[in-house]
């Protein structure tokens, strides 16, 4: 049965079930389907691998205190995060992996480390 692929146009004979000429054109077929998505996930990660690098950075002994001008002019961006917790007394931590960071006022923060993902 004569058919024409999708992806380049050529003819091509084959099963029934067969849409594309080649692996190399169904590979790319599929990689174009999926490229808006892929490349908003390639985005979002590396924001926060960007800000795990810098919280790791500016923290190196486990807790420390920080003005928000020195968080946001290494270019970290508040609102990209991993995951939150919420004390007890309700304070929320918001942490990239295993790096956490808290809004104490005036404009600081505090930061720590996730020991639990550590060990």
């Amino acid at each position: 049965m004569k058919k024409k692929c999708p992806e380049c146009g050529e003819e091509f004979f084959g099963r029934a079930d067969k849409k594309f000429c080649s692996s190399e054109c169904r590979i790319s077929h599929h990689n174009n389907m999926n490229k808006d998505k892929n490349n908003f996930m390639r985005n979002v990660n590396r924001i926060l691998r960007k800000n795990r690098k810098i919280l790791a950075e500016l923290n190196p002994d486990g807790k420390i205190t920080i003005h928000k001008d020195k968080l946001l002019t290494k270019g970290f961006n508040l609102n990209y995060f991993t995951s939150e917790y919420i004390t007890k007394t309700g304070k929320v931590y918001k942490y990239v992996y295993d790096q956490g960071f808290m809004p104490i006022g005036n404009d600081f923060y505090i930061l720590v480390i996730k020991k639990s993902y550590v060990e």
